[in-house]
């Protein structure tokens, strides 16, 4: 399993400073997306076991949740990492475009984004949006943690 890049990202998961892996070799091809480069499966480098725990131990005081943005269609690479990052206490998150995903990376996941990139309907911050946030546990629909409301 290639990623293409690593960030650490403070808006993705409300609350969360987050370590987001973007995973090459993306099915889905959704038209308007923002990263095509992630859709060549050769893209990035190898995410072995040992650099996500070398970069999981130099962010252990800082980052609280590991996002990864794709990987599903590597679920059993997906699944050990995910493991590997609840066994040091860290949230999980996955961002797919799919509707739904395995029972087995669902049961390592804190939330879920669910939907595929529609231009027309936006993103989590839009009231239109296909596109669902989720915590695992409680099933709940957390998308109103990215809309701003104004105040007075």
């Amino acid at each position: 399993m290639n990623y293409h890049n690593f960030q650490v990202v403070l808006q993705e998961v409300p609350g969360e400073v987050s370590l987001c892996f973007s995973i090459s070799g993306c099915p889905l091809r959704c038209e308007g997306c923002h990263s095509p480069f992630l859709w060549k499966i050769e893209n990035g480098n190898s995410l072995s076991e040992e650099r996500f725990i070398q970069i999981l131990i130099q962010y252990k005081r800082l980052a609280t949740c590991v996002l990864f943005m794709g990987g599903e269609w590597y679920e059993n690479e997906l699944i050990k990492l995910l493991k590997l990052a609840n066994k040091n206490a860290y949230k999980t998150c996955l961002y797919t475009g799919e509707e739904q995903v395995s029972a087995d990376i669902l049961d390592e996941l804190t939330w879920l984004k669910t939907g595929a990139w529609k231009q027309h309907l936006g993103g989590l911050n839009s009231p239109e949006t296909n596109q669902k946030f989720i915590d695992v546990k409680t099933n709940q629909i957390l998308n109103n943690l990215f809309t701003k409301t104004k105040t007075l």
